[in-house]
């Protein structure tokens, strides 16, 4: 049944499974009832199942940095969803604007407003970075403390690194191709100076098609980032590794077994959610 007109949906979708770090449980987003479901696995013989109440459509989401609280975008409703997965809860639905679509999102510790966890939008240029500490800083947690703005709407990945300074915001979705063909970054110790713009795919000398660049994604060390050049089945894709500190092109790798390349993950990075 869905979470707000209590209709029965005969094919939900899982759009999201991550493991907790507090209990020996994973928690699933159901994306269009908008429920989130604990599946405790401490029995595997003898399963239990919690379903707390969010938001529709439930989509991807992440950590904050102390890897207790997961927020989630419900992506049609224009919320961040936040579960306290030690507590068990949901314990609040943000409004933000426009189709968020953070991926994991990002942590970072604000100049003003301290740790803050950020996402970017389908639907327009903003980046929403959210207060994530209840402790230190109650009164802006779970609040949007600030927007930045991007390069346009269209993004689907956000990323920085806890050794870098720099936060990547991705467009590919954007109708100009200047935007989607490139990336834009920010320094999180000057975010009043905005953003600059790489143009990622012109750096991989590619031939025709689309080249929409996507998925900034760190190295271990978070010293490179890695860009996806996202191009047609028929068409030469890449992937671009770019020097964290310098930002200047580090390597264009190209292979004919890179197909519309989308998503790479860090392995160390993604068993031990750091971004």
């Amino acid at each position: 049944m869905t979470v707000d007109t209590q209709e029965y949906h005969p094919e939900p979708r899982v759009a999201a499974i991550v493991a907790s770090h507090q209990h020996p449980e994973f928690i699933v987003n159901v994306k269009e009832t908008g429920k989130v479901l604990l599946v405790n696995y401490q029995d595997i013989n003898n399963l239990s199942v919690t379903t707390i109440p969010a938001a529709r459509f439930l989509h991807d989401g992440g950590w904050d940095k102390t890897h207790r609280y997961f927020l989630t975008a419900a992506n049609k409703s224009n919320k961040i969803v936040v579960i306290d997965s030690k507590a068990r809860k949901n314990v609040a639905m943000i409004d933000v604007t426009k189709i968020p679509h953070p991926g994991r999102g990002a942590n970072f510790n604000h100049p003003k407003y301290g740790p803050v966890w950020a996402t970017s939008a389908l639907g327009n240029d903003n980046v929403t970075l959210i207060g994530t500490d209840p402790v230190k800083h109650k009164k802006n947690a779970w609040k949007v403390v600030e927007i930045l703005h991007g390069m346009g709407g269209g993004s689907l990945f956000i990323k920085t690194h806890p050794n870098s300074k720099n936060l990547w915001v991705d467009a590919p979705l954007n109708p100009d191709k200047k935007l989607s063909q490139s990336i834009a970054v920010f320094d999180i110790d000057h975010l009043d100076k905005g953003f600059k713009i790489l143009p990622i795919a012109e750096w991989a000398k590619l031939g025709e098609g689309p080249k929409r660049v996507v998925q900034p994604e760190y190295n271990k060390a978070g010293d490179e980032v890695w860009f996806s050049v996202w191009n047609g089945k028929t068409e030469e894709s890449a992937l671009v590794v770019v020097d964290d500190k310098t930002r200047k092109l580090k390597k264009v790798i190209k292979d004919k077994r890179l197909i519309t390349p989308t998503g790479k993950f860090n392995v160390h990075n993604t068993v031990y959610d750091v971004y």
